[in-house]
């Protein structure tokens, strides 16, 4: 890594590579797109620092190549001195667009960003994954689905890739983590925060185990817009898009989008026709999203082959269908199926008096198989 800016260049344009690539970024009025375009035009940053206002002209208007000429800010070279320091800690990482570690599927969607910063694994970037998103105020089925199905496909070689919020991704990023395929967190802030603060234990064992990932500067804090934004990274490193639980008005039909725009494959989970959080998800599927029930029809529509596949649809299958036992517990879920019903009906169906019918019911809702809705009404969710 290249050595931090010294005090006697404090007023001084850095020179390095990586200053360089901070000081473009940080320019006021350049952002992504402005940035291809004077890369496109001028090869690597410092060409673009060392080019003339009329040459700038080519590309800029006059306010953005006064801005490119301007000495650094204190506060820049204080960004920039902290990002070498950042860069120099163990684990850490950063990756530009000229670089021969960017992962080259970001090289392949429209807007990849100009620099990655990385904490963990980053050869985690590079291989074949999948990103797993979902709403953030999930059920327990729909968490259950995610964690499970996540683990599945990590223990089959996939890279789960997700983006830490509470709810899906969380699980996703739990399930992920306990295969060899690990996992990807491409969060929204910089990399040297953790958000949510719920999340802060995940972090750290996705920094140790997987990989944090971001396209904003360090101490870059939680600002609303930079998380839609976010999602092309999450579609863009992965061969497709698992979306568990959606409502029509979400985020993660933002990364659906992106991920259709990226030629990538999407698969949906299908749920209860009555439930908000389902809606996202057969919407998808009316628009040619693959109905997945198993990990193992993701791995074949991917046509992913690994040795840890053999045995994946029979336990993924487990978490999806009922097991059609004879006890009293499976006679009650047959009886209740997938839509609300009330316990009345419910009895009435099942044949069985109140008590043994409700400590039926509580054994279903501790064990995540039923959920019991406002109004005194239940819902089988496995």
């Amino acid at each position: 890594m290249t050595a931090r800016p010294s005090k006697e260049m404090r007023h001084d344009p850095p020179e390095d590579d990586l200053s360089a690539w901070l000081r473009l970024m940080q320019t006021p009025g350049v952002g992504a797109e402005t940035a291809r375009r004077l890369l496109g035009h001028f090869g690597l940053p410092q060409a673009i620092f060392n080019a003339d206002i009329p040459a700038l002209r080519d590309c800029v208007n006059e306010r953005i190549a006064q801005a490119l000429l301007a000495p650094p800010s204190d506060a820049l070279l204080a960004l920039i001195e902290r990002t070498h320091e950042w860069a120099a800690q163990e684990g850490n990482h950063i990756l530009t667009l000229a670089d021969s570690n960017y992962p080259t599927c970001l090289l392949e969607i429209p807007d990849p960003p100009i620099i990655l910063y990385a904490k963990g694994k980053p050869a985690l970037l590079s291989q074949m994954a999948l990103a797993v998103v979902g709403s953030r105020n999930a059920t327990a089925q729909g968490i259950a689905n995610a964690e499970k199905f996540s683990e599945n496909l990590s223990q089959a070689g996939l890279t789960i890739v997700s983006g830490m919020a509470l709810g899906i991704d969380t699980a996703a990023h739990e399930g992920g983590l306990k295969g060899n395929g690990s996992t990807i967190a491409v969060i929204g802030t910089g990399c040297d925060l953790v958000y949510p603060a719920r999340n802060r234990t995940l972090a750290h064992r996705i920094a140790e185990q997987g990989c944090l990932l971001s396209e904003y500067a360090l101490g870059t804090p939680a600002i609303a817009s930079n998380f839609p934004r976010r999602n092309r990274i999450i579609s863009g490193l992965a061969r497709g898009v698992l979306v568990i639980e959606a409502a029509l008005q979400s985020g993660s039909l933002i990364t659906a989008r992106m991920a259709a725009e990226q030629g990538r494959d999407m698969f949906a989970i299908p749920g209860s026709i009555h439930s908000p959080l389902a809606k996202g998800c057969h919407q998808l599927i009316k628009q040619g999203a693959k109905l997945v029930e198993s990990a193992q029809d993701i791995l074949e529509e991917l046509q992913y082959v690994s040795p840890a596949s053999i045995s994946m649809k029979a336990s993924t299958q487990d978490m999806v269908e009922d097991t059609q036992t004879d006890d009293d517990s499976s006679i009650v879920l047959h009886a209740m199926g997938f839509d609300p019903v009330d316990v009345d009906t419910l009895a009435a169906r099942c044949a069985m008096d109140a008590a043994a019918l409700s400590a039926q019911l509580l054994s279903l809702e501790l064990a995540g198989r039923a959920e019991m809705l406002p109004g005194g009404m239940y819902r089988r969710i496995d």
